[in-house]
């Protein structure tokens, strides 16, 4: 969905309030339905920035560094779901 400029996003979230999964390689931030949005590392290294809900029909725009994000690899960078 890189041509984000038609749709209508719940809201816009920074890609540090998301929680980054190693094992699944898929971020997610709460959606209010009570389930998560989530996109995954490789939609965003392609320069996707929609994350959907697979529960209802919202959807919030990613704020990132395209850039920033593919030569750091930010998945490093955040905390981890699970982590110890």
């Amino acid at each position: 969905m890189e041509n984000s400029g038609e749709l209508v996003f719940h809201e816009e979230v920074e890609i540090g309030e998301f929680e980054f999964d190693q094992e699944t390689k898929i971020y997610t931030y709460p959606c209010p339905c009570g389930d998560r949005f989530e996109i995954t590392k490789e939609q965003l290294e392609a320069g996707d920035d929609v994350a959907v809900c697979p529960s209802c029909s919202l959807m919030v725009r990613v704020i990132y560094d395209l850039a920033k994000f593919r030569e750091s690899n930010y998945a490093n960078d955040v905390v981890s779901v699970g982590a110890i």
